[in-house]
């Protein structure tokens, strides 16, 4: 494995879970890149704009671009679909500027409870194994809890909807801006592992391939419900601002539900990881096996649904193993031929 660079070495910490994580959410700096007047716009030497507002038909606007290196940007979105303001990362493929009249697939990476969008490249050595594979990926955030999903908010019609900003919103801003193709997949932790089978799963033919790893795959199977209410609160929000009650609200639930939207994931390629936690041979890290093995069960019986839908599916379930990031960054790598296929790549 190749070593990260100083700004993105990793630092052991105590391990991040779903219902008891601390924020750290780094606010990013906006760096001020707009031009005036005749001049707004305009390419550099780079091949980006100097301005600092790129809009798409949704709204969504580009107020900020900083760059990090040759190839990692943080970006600030203004939102419509969930009302303020966000950062998404993105890293380019190596022959980004070499290759101007070049469009490029979109992998997205998705964060899980209460992370942020720089975990995958805080977390692992995304940048360094994507170096030599021709695609952008792009890790838009998705709020403090980390889900990815259309909030309920009592009906309201100011719930934030993370779902139409990071599938809708940020796809169309990449395209006008980084030159990007209508070829995605997506991949998430933990509950970005749930975003990237709900997302595949409510908007068939949007992405080639999907995969999760240690995901909620089923949102309503026993004990789930109490796993994502512990997330909300965690971040001080009533429980059911999310989808409602999971008994009187259950056919909202089911529709964000990737269990019960199985079938429409027919014709995605699939890859659907996760540990037993118990036992394990990770004995300094039982907190976090405790709680793989919490996701066990459910994890089972999504794969057992899709086999008995017909439906072709990777599967890594594995005995031991433990919900932090040593064991999906392995699995990101395992998962990387069912991913590129799906983006329309070589599988190595």
């Amino acid at each position: 494995m190749s070593r990260p660079s100083p700004r993105h070495r990793r630092t052991r910490r105590p391990l991040r879970t779903l219902a008891a994580l601390t924020a750290g959410t780094a606010l990013l700096a906006t760096d001020a890149l707009s031009a005036a007047g005749a001049m707004a716009g305009a390419p550099t030497a780079s091949g980006f704009s100097r301005a600092t507002t790129t809009a798409a038909a949704s709204g969504a606007r580009i107020v900020s671009e900083r760059r990090l290196d040759a190839r990692t940007l943080d970006l600030m979105v203004d939102s419509p679909a969930v009302g303020t303001t966000l950062p998404v990362r993105v890293v380019l493929p190596a022959g980004f500027e070499t290759e101007p009249d070049r469009t490029w697939p979109v992998l997205y990476l998705l964060q899980g409870a209460h992370d942020d969008y720089t975990s995958w490249t805080r977390e692992t050595d995304v940048e360094e194994f994507l170096a030599d594979k021709d695609v952008i990926a792009v890790m838009p955030s998705s709020g403090p809890t980390g889900i990815p999903t259309a909030w309920w908010n009592y009906g309201r019609s100011s719930a934030p909807d993370y779902e139409t900003f990071q599938v809708e919103e940020v796809m169309e801003l990449l395209k006008l801006r980084y030159r990007a193709s209508g070829t995605r997949a997506v991949a998430g932790v933990s509950t970005g592992g749930y975003g990237a089978l709900a997302f595949a799963a409510r908007r068939p033919g949007a992405f080639g391939a999907a995969a999760s790893y240690s995901g909620i795959v089923d949102t309503t199977a026993p004990g789930m419900p109490a796993v994502l209410n512990a997330i909300v609160a965690r971040e001080s929000q009533p429980p059911l601002t999310l989808w409602g009650s999971p008994l009187l609200q259950r056919r909202l639930w089911n529709q964000h539900n990737p269990a019960a939207q199985a079938r429409q994931l027919a014709g995605t390629r699939l890859y659907v990881s996760q540990g037993s936690g118990i036992p394990n041979t990770d004995f300094g890290n039982l907190e976090g096996a405790l709680l793989e093995g919490t996701l066990w069960l459910q994890a089972k019986g999504f794969t057992k649904r899709l086999e008995w839908l017909g439906i072709p599916a990777e599967t890594h379930l594995y005995s031991g193993g433990s919900h932090a990031w040593p064991y999906w960054q392995r699995e990101f790598k395992a998962s990387w031929p069912v991913l590129a296929a799906g983006l329309g790549l070589p599988p190595s």
